[in-house]
């Protein structure tokens, strides 16, 4: 079973720091990145610059549509017009069916404001408490949605084709 976690930072450069903490916990075989994606959203800016971690995507990685898709959802709904709102609303429902649900977005969406930044992780495999343990030091706050296997082969599927 995969999980998708979400550690939020209060600063802009934190969720930077955690990737580097992030790499060492999978080169030390304690965590496995299926894929991850970093948000940091510098108080000056309007809205969050974002970036997917390929250097620790394996290989069932979602990919940038998955990321693009979601960090739409959370941060750049406002902007689309109502056509692409329909047609994010559909592949949003969908997503409620491998556990991303709309309580789990407004839950990312309140925490995550100007100033603060976000390390979103699929991982399988996780000694949770060696890792818990290393992301202490940095302090963040910690949004997890766990997902199923079903839930994963689906969401796979939905990235797969775009």
């Amino acid at each position: 079973m995969a999980t998708l976690t979400v550690w939020k930072f209060d600063t802009a450069g934190g969720a930077d720091r955690a990737e580097t903490v992030l790499e060492h916990l999978s080169k030390e075989q304690l965590i496995t990145v299926e894929d991850a994606a970093v948000v940091s959203w510098p108080t000056e800016r309007k809205s969050p610059k974002t970036r997917q971690l390929h250097s620790l995507a394996g290989a069932g990685a979602l990919g940038g549509a998955f990321w693009g898709f979601l960090f739409g959802l959370l941060f750049f709904v406002p902007l689309f017009g109502l056509a692409i709102g329909a047609a994010a609303g559909a592949i949003g429902g969908a997503l409620t069916d491998v556990g991303i649900d709309d309580s789990f977005i407004a839950s990312v969406k309140a925490r995550i404001q100007p100033g603060t930044s976000a390390l979103f992780v699929l991982s399988t495999d996780a000694v949770v408490d060696k890792v818990l343990a290393e992301f202490a030091e940095l302090k963040p706050e910690l949004i997890q949605s766990n997902l199923t296997s079903e839930q994963e082969s689906h969401l796979r599927e939905i990235f797969h084709s775009a």
